[in-house]
């Protein structure tokens, strides 16, 4: 089991500063997700907990230990590639055992009982004796994982392992991951990736980065329904949450805010009075939006474009707002290109952000 610190951690590549101050605390046994869009930092982070890049500035302890001058062999850390890194001569077997012969101290038998208990975790025990080139993608990278399971490490770092998959292949090795965790208890897991299902399916916490900075730490569905700012709300949901300028009509008790070029809503959140006439940014999210049955609405429009998915229906609707409003709702209802449609949502799905782009509390 191993806690991991890191305070203050920075990273520069000459001139150019990457990672600005870095403060997590993460516990033994979590699985952790560094999540973000392409360059925010999250691989570099894992690079620096690995001891592939020396740290800038700042302090990174494991298990009450200062490790920033520890060669990686000596953290207790083992790491999954985005490649495979297979030995093409060796076979399945030899590639999981080889870092424990280079490591030395081990005897045979207890080499074989290693190899074996992982590849049975895995689920890759028919695989030990062929060579990586007879495996599909998938056993590749299972292989790859048992080959850092062998080592008994305290903590695992996993760099987005799955994105040389095919979709399928994803959410079965995703699975697999999942077992393994549960199977591993106080193992330390951090995974990186670009990929949001990934992160609020695997996850304990997600760490949720973006350009060297953290916007927000915490659960998978408390970033959902809480974000912190408007980075965290957009990145986090597919369809995006849909967002939009808009005015503080009122704070207070049952405050009100019009967004651009449509009708003021009541909201849920603690904007002070203080706030009145301030630019904002409405939001609310796709599936939090319904048609209304009642006459009662927030927005009034007309759809643009009907994308049916199968299990739901995407409609994006033209309410006078910059951006179409774009809702999900069930695939069973029937609506055309250029219906005029009315949408509702609860006050309590609502969400308003300040002139900063940070999220006022909702009550």
């Amino acid at each position: 089991m191993a806690d991991l610190l890191l305070r203050g951690i920075k990273k520069s590549y000459g001139n150019v500063k990457v990672l600005h101050g870095i403060d997590l605390d993460i516990r033994a046994g979590e699985f952790i997700v560094f999540v973000g869009p392409s360059g925010c930092g999250k691989s570099t982070l894992l690079r620096l907990i690995a001891g592939l890049e020396d740290i800038t500035a700042g302090t990174l302890q494991i298990d009450g230990q200062v490790v920033n001058q520890l060669a990686p062999s000596k953290r207790g850390i083992a790491m999954v590639f985005q490649s495979y890194a297979l030995y093409p001569h060796m076979t399945v077997y030899d590639n999981m055992a080889f870092g424990m012969k280079l490591a030395k101290g081990h005897d045979k038998s207890e080499i074989d009982k290693r190899v074996r208990e992982a590849a049975n975790i895995l689920q890759i025990t028919p695989y030990l004796d062929r060579l990586p080139k007879q495996l599909s993608g998938g056993q590749r990278q299972r292989v790859a994982i048992g080959r850092a399971i062998v080592r008994d490490p305290k903590v695992f770092l996993f760099d987005e392992p799955l994105s040389n998959l095919d979709a399928a292949l994803r959410v079965a090795t995703r699975i697999e991951i999942n077992k393994l965790h549960e199977s591993m208890p106080g193992v330390t897991m951090i995974y990186v990736t670009h990929d949001q299902v990934e992160a609020m399916t695997l996850a304990d916490r997600i760490v949720v980065l973006n350009a060297g900075r953290v916007e927000q730490v915490g659960p998978p569905m408390e970033l959902y329904h809480n974000p912190a700012n408007l980075f965290v709300a957009r990145f986090l949901g597919s369809p995006s949450m849909n967002t939009m300028p808009c005015t503080v009509v009122s704070g207070g008790a049952n405050p009100v805010v019009k967004p651009d070029g449509c009708d003021p809503i009541v909201v849920q959140a603690t904007i002070p009075v203080s706030a009145a006439g301030a630019k904002a940014t409405f939001g609310v999210r796709p599936e939090d939006l319904d048609i209304s049955t009642n006459g009662e609405a927030i927005f009034r429009g007309k759809v643009d474009i009907v994308e049916q998915l199968g299990e739901v229906t995407l409609i994006y609707v033209d309410v006078g707002a910059p951006e179409p409003i774009v809702a999900k709702i069930p695939n069973d209802t029937v609506i055309a290109k250029g219906d005029t449609v009315a949408l509702t949502s609860e006050r309590r799905h609502l969400q308003v952000f300040d002139e900063n782009g940070i999220a006022y509390p909702r009550t």
